[in-house]
């Protein structure tokens, strides 16, 4: 498993205008082989901003890599820098192979 993620230092303020354009966007993931699934996390609020990340895992980081190269990646970051007066700075890309997952087991019924 890889889990992709950028952080975002989202300027006080505009945290509602941040996710707005998150909540509103196909993000044409569907269907991209190797996808798993796609979190928006939001963090502590700072004195000048709030600490927000998207996070994607994926099976593989080739799928990944393959993704970063689609016609699905461009048309989801497709103006993506109108964004910019949002957030400080450039995002910054983290990204991670797994290396343990634990999951929580599903609860034994008897009866």
């Amino acid at each position: 498993m890889f889990i992709a993620m950028n952080r975002f230092q989202v300027i006080r303020g505009e945290e509602q205008a941040f996710e707005d354009v998150w909540l509103s966007r196909d993000t044409y993931l569907y269907g991209v082989p190797g996808f798993v699934e796609f979190h928006l996390l939001r963090g502590d609020a700072q004195e000048d901003h709030t600490l927000f990340a998207s996070h994607t895992v994926w099976r593989t980081r080739d799928d990944f890599e393959a993704w970063t190269r689609s016609e699905a990646f461009r048309k989801a970051h497709g103006g993506a820098g109108d964004n910019k007066p949002l957030y400080l700075g450039h995002p910054r890309f983290e990204g991670f192979e797994a290396i343990q997952t634990v999951a929580a087991r599903m609860p034994v019924v008897t009866g």
